[in-house]
């Protein structure tokens, strides 16, 4: 599994570009209206899980509170990922910040193995879902559960 750290502006005003790999998240820092977009790929399973678990702990960490997980290159999703989907919810709530999934291959316009298993779980309506990374940080309305 990949991930990459990117700040963004509220607005969907692209702020400073954060690196790629296992080092530490990066991007613009201490903006109270900027977002923290992590992009995860591959499988989030048993094995991955919990890797995203403390990169999403390190960005509360760091004080960043709003969060976009971008999940469009997630292919295979198990319920150890849906179960780190809802702690990451419950940690970003006690903070009061936001937090908003993309989902893969357009959400719930094209079914997504992630979107079925949320569905099918039903845990999809616990979370503010978006098209693309574009829509979630221009405030546009989710997409309906």
């Amino acid at each position: 599994m990949a991930f990459e750290v990117t700040g963004y502006e509220t607005g969907g005003e692209k702020g400073a570009e954060g690196g790629k790999g296992g080092g530490g998240p990066s991007g613009r820092r201490g903006e109270q209206d900027a977002w923290s977009v992590l992009r995860v790929s591959g499988e989030l399973d048993l094995v991955t899980s919990p890797v995203l678990r403390q990169r999403v702990h390190d960005v509360v960490a760091e004080g960043r509170h709003d969060l976009v997980l971008d999940l469009s290159d997630v292919f295979f999703c198990d319920s150890s990922g849906v179960g780190v989907l809802i702690a990451v919810r419950r940690l970003i709530r006690s903070c009061q910040g936001r937090l908003r999934l993309i989902l893969p291959a357009g959400g719930a316009v094209d079914g997504s193995h992630v979107n079925r298993v949320l569905g099918a779980l039903g845990v999809r309506r616990l979370f503010d879902v978006y098209p693309d990374v574009t829509a979630a940080l221009d405030d546009d309305e989710p997409l309906s559960a």
